[in-house]
């Protein structure tokens, strides 16, 4: 397929399009939406297949006998990122966020604390702080545009009331990839403090060329008793409107805990999703997100060249993911300035820092994953927008 071809989403229900002038007062004639995280492109013709053979058949009923949607997900995880998933271990929320909730409602109680690594995924806190739990931020350190994780100053702040942690990796809203050895901090960490460790690692599949990385679950086989893993098709494939992910627990005890949590709350999946998942997690749908990743590094390459460009801006370093974190920092300008004229100077309409918790005061979010064009063209505005510095 041609990741060039612009299709027209206005009018079609999309958060990221229909609500853009609503959130942001970016006009949708001649607006360009770069916030939420999903992409401007067709899902491949693998799953177009499976819906078009659903519709055909015309009948919408229980979806049963899930043998072949785990053994595709397990298929997925030993061939792309050599980890071994027996079929059992697999649980189907509603996306991710209902996994995290899911995990925050199961395995703490109210009152407890949650340790996130920010600038992060906003989504965790409002999770955490709905469920009546206490967001615990432990700032990661930017250390010259690459985010690191600084173990000795989180020791520091643990009081005794953190009962999870959960981490992004690869991470959003920074790109990056987490070596194998921060990963082995996080485990210890986890250990030292008795946290069960969930980690998100629902980017995983979108990486740079050149680029590898390491599944939690392969990191530390001391912390299977622990660790809940996270994983999805809906962004790697463009999907997320299927509502569909994995939770993926190793430990039996945990594993039953979790079963009874989704049995009380009488959660099982819809069979779109699974028809959706079963049929991305195939040689054909991982042929097309290699494709999809030579597309995003071009359009990577284009945006950083053009925003380093501009005097007092920085886009950070991405490793993993269609998501840009640029700081405005340079600038000297407070964040209602730069955010006013990406907004209404350039007409861009990109993700607000501080949404992201500690340390994202002076960023902005941009998605990437849109034809070239687009970004070209958003590129193009910012230089305008911010012509006085030049």
């Amino acid at each position: 397929m041609s990741f060039d071809t612009r299709i027209d989403r206005f009018g079609t229900h999309s958060v990221k399009w229909d609500m853009m002038e609503s959130i942001y007062g970016v006009p949708a004639k001649g607006g360009i939406p770069m916030w939420v995280a999903d992409m401007d492109f067709r899902a491949p013709d693998c799953i177009q297949r499976a819906v078009a053979q659903m519709v055909e058949h015309g009948v919408y009923g229980y979806y049963g006998d899930d043998a072949a949607y785990r053994a595709a997900i397990s298929w997925w995880m030993q061939e792309r990122h050599g980890w071994t998933v027996q079929p059992e271990w697999i649980f189907s929320p509603h996306g991710l966020v209902n996994g995290t909730a899911l995990c925050v409602d199961t395995f703490t109680q109210p009152g407890d604390g949650v340790v996130l690594f920010t600038p992060v995924y906003h989504a965790f806190a409002k999770v955490i702080k709905a469920n009546g739990r206490k967001v615990i931020e432990c700032p990661l350190v930017n250390n010259g545009g690459r985010y690191e994780m600084d173990f000795d100053a989180y020791d520091a702040q643990m009081d005794g009331s953190a009962k999870m942690v959960i981490l992004c990796s690869p991470h959003n809203p920074g790109g990056r990839v987490w070596s194998r050895a921060e990963l082995q901090g996080l485990a210890d960490f986890a250990k030292r403090h008795d946290l069960i460790l969930v980690s998100d690692e629902i980017h995983h599949d979108l990486l740079f060329p050149g680029v590898s990385h390491t599944v939690m679950a392969n990191v530390d086989p001391s912390i299977s008793d622990r660790l809940i893993m996270m994983t999805a098709t809906t962004k790697t494939f463009n999907i997320a409107g299927s509502h569909t992910g994995n939770v993926i627990i190793p430990d039996p005890a945990l594993r039953a805990k979790f079963e009874g949590r989704m049995m009380g709350l009488g959660l099982s999946p819809n069979s779109f999703g699974l028809f959706m998942a079963t049929a991305a997690y195939t040689p054909e749908g991982a042929a097309w997100v290699d494709e999809l990743m030579v597309y995003l590094d071009g359009n990577r390459r284009l945006f950083d060249e053009g925003i380093n460009a501009i005097p007092g801006l920085a886009s950070m370093p991405l490793e993993a993911t269609y998501l840009a974190w640029v700081d405005f920092a340079g600038t000297g300008m407070e964040q209602a300035e730069f955010t006013r004229r990406v907004e209404q100077s350039a007409h861009i309409a990109a993700n607000h820092g501080p949404t992201f918790g500690k340390g994202g005061e002076t960023f902005l979010r941009f998605n990437l994953a849109t034809p070239r064009a687009l970004v070209e063209q958003a590129v193009e505005r910012m230089h305008k927008a911010f012509g006085d510095l030049q």
